[in-house]
């Protein structure tokens, strides 16, 4: 998009119910009254399901999740009409409006899928009583509200960006495509490296997705550690698949052009799944400071309910962050060059490549960056503070092993994944640094992802014995 050629409608105005102005008092007031009534009631929905261990079956926790959706879905819109009908400002500004629209038709898409979750569980408990506790399982009952965030995001991801093009169609950019030149490969060794990544691709995959499956087969493995660890392994798989496919594909035929939709979507969920990463690590740091500091109190901190909104806050706050960065990213200018030196859509190229002020980007970035990276990095770093504190209290060698073999694993992908990350965005701004990013980024979304189950399974005992018991199970089978 030319600086010229942007749309010159910066805010839009909310026009609001038709209401005589001697009537907006009792309107603010009747509608604050229906805010407050929804934000608090749906909260004690959710209290009294957390607190009640009688109501720790899949029908409340959906229900819990609900009520959350919906305090959501009414905070999207009713504070903005209310502080409009008191101050008379009806103006929304144009990033404001767009992430209004995505965030409300994300919560309304969650509030369907929900329904439609518990009218199944509701056909299992009447139709199947018998087989409920079978069929409604943690593992599925998760999935099942996972599955609904996902869905959801992607869906009001693609109105979103469908509006954002249609809005801005008869300005649109002269950069329709971006060129992809990816990695600095000679011809002659192209095969090999095809070959090379292909292999490891396939490894990450199969080898996340089998950690996955052990962890829902082997009821061993039903602990929050391995909850978040199954989480984890999801995100590396979706992590690889957004980079790593077009890459093969690009080195396979030679074709480097990518769509200008295709670009922004691809840097929208390389920064998604890039922040849950960031954010789970840090999780499952806190989840280790607990198992090892306060033993005692495992169980009744680390309750289902707090791990299910610790993930699923992991996903709204990521979700955010990378709206964010894609909603600013749409509002910048690009011109002549469409040349991107990398193997995919990176956000810091981009932002190179545009020919309007970036500053509000950059803002963004380092703040984003400190939210998505610099707190979950000293949340880990605090979390293995205590835990070495606790251990130097009463040293032992027994101690020291059984911390190890707890948080080795852990430790081993978070010294990878945040050490790469150091590299690339602390690295100089010399002519060689596209290189640089480029060995960085590989390491996090390729080398990375692919070393996990290795690191998880080889160091960890229980995952091993698992593994054994599924390999002799399907020896006996055949």
């Amino acid at each position: 998009m030319r600086r010229e050629n942007k749309s010159s409608v910066s805010e839009f105005l909310l026009l609001g119910f038709p209401i005589q102005p001697e009537q907006q008092g009792v309107f603010f007031t009747l509608f604050l009254g229906m805010y407050l009534t929804t934000v608090l009631g749906n909260l004690l929905i959710i209290l009294l399901i957390r607190l009640d261990s009688r109501l720790h079956t899949p029908m409340y926790f959906f229900l819990s999740q609900l009520a959350l959706s919906d305090i959501s879905l009414s905070s999207i819109i009713v504070p903005k009409m209310l502080m409009n009908m008191q101050t008379q400002q009806q103006s929304i500004h144009y990033v404001g409006c767009i992430s209004q629209m995505y965030f409300f038709i994300l919560f309304a898409c969650l509030d369907n899928v929900l329904l439609a979750v518990m009218a199944y569980d509701r056909y299992v408990a009447i139709c199947q009583p018998l087989h409920y506790t079978t069929v409604m399982r943690q593992e599925l009952c998760i999935s099942l509200i996972a599955g609904s965030w996902f869905f959801s995001c992607i869906h009001a991801l693609l109105h979103t960006l469908l509006l954002k093009s249609s809005m801005n169609r008869e300005n649109q950019s002269s950069v329709s495509e971006f060129l992809l030149l990816g990695l600095p490969i000679r011809p002659e060794q192209q095969g090999v490296f095809f070959a090379l990544f292909l292999g490891m691709y396939l490894t990450t995959v199969l080898g996340n997705l089998l950690i996955i499956l052990l962890i829902r087969l082997d009821s061993h493995l039903h602990t929050p550690m391995y909850f978040f660890l199954s989480n984890l392994a999801f995100t590396d798989v979706c992590f690889s698949s957004v980079t790593v496919p077009k890459m093969l594909r690009n080195m396979q035929t030679q074709h480097l052009s990518i769509s200008y939709p295709g670009c922004i979507s691809q840097m929208y969920f390389y920064l998604l799944f890039g922040c849950v990463d960031n954010i789970l690590l840090a999780v499952m740091a806190y989840d280790r400071y607990v198992a090892i500091c306060h033993p005692l109190h495992y169980t009744t901190i680390m309750k289902e309910d707090l791990c299910v909104q610790l993930v699923a806050s992991s996903w709204i706050l990521s979700c955010g962050s990378a709206l964010l960065h894609t909603l600013l990213l749409t509002q910048v200018s690009f011109c002549a060059d469409n040349i991107i030196p990398h193997f995919f859509c990176s956000l810091r190229i981009l932002l190179k490549l545009s020919c309007s002020n970036t500053s509000l980007n950059e803002l963004a970035i380092f703040t984003a960056g400190a939210v998505v990276v610099i707190f979950p990095l000293s949340g880990i770093l605090v979390s293995y503070g205590h835990i070495g504190a606790s251990i130097l209290k009463v040293p032992s060698t027994k101690g020291i092993c059984k911390a190890l073999s707890t948080c080795g694993s852990h430790l081993s992908v978070v010294s990878l994944f945040y050490g790469t990350i150091m590299a690339l965005y602390f690295s100089t701004s010399s002519g060689s640094s596209n290189d640089k990013d480029m060995i960085a980024s590989l390491m996090y979304t390729v080398v990375t992802p692919m070393l996990n189950p290795f690191i998880y399974s080889l160091r960890n005992k229980d995952m091993k014995l698992a593994l054994g018991i599924l390999f002799r199970n399907k020896i006996l089978f055949t």
